[in-house]
């Protein structure tokens, strides 16, 4: 079941957090976990490519950039070349397309990428 921005949610298992900042399958696994039942808010969601093209240009573009410290600026707007490469995935894709959330957790944290099956409604 889809959830809207401003819904409550809780994880359903521990999230590993990437070199990222996203729990994607994309990036390096970082050192920080998010434990399972820490509620947040969706703040966002994108659709992403279900495979494909698509997702080997997202592969691709991470490779490139991957591991590299950007000032915030030019983190930005990396992030948004990255949101631009899964919606075309996703257009692309049609119904292979899954959506993924930016949650804001109690703690603090603001981790994008998550995919629907790791929310449930708090």
């Amino acid at each position: 079941m889809p959830y809207e921005t401003g819904a409550k949610v809780k994880l359903t298992r521990d999230v590993q957090l990437t070199a990222e900042g996203a729990a994607a399958r994309t990036g390096f696994p970082g050192p920080l976990c998010l434990a399972e039942g820490l509620a947040g808010i969706v703040t966002g969601s994108a659709a992403e490519a279900g495979g494909g093209l698509a997702q080997e240009g997202l592969a691709e573009f991470e490779r490139s950039v991957g591991g590299v410290q950007f000032d915030g600026f030019t983190a930005g707007v990396i992030d948004n070349l990255r949101q631009q490469i899964i919606r075309q995935g996703g257009l692309a894709a049609g119904a292979g397309a899954q959506i993924r959330y930016t949650v804001r957790f109690e703690n603090g944290f603001v981790l994008g990428g998550l995919e629907e099956g790791c929310l449930t409604r708090a």
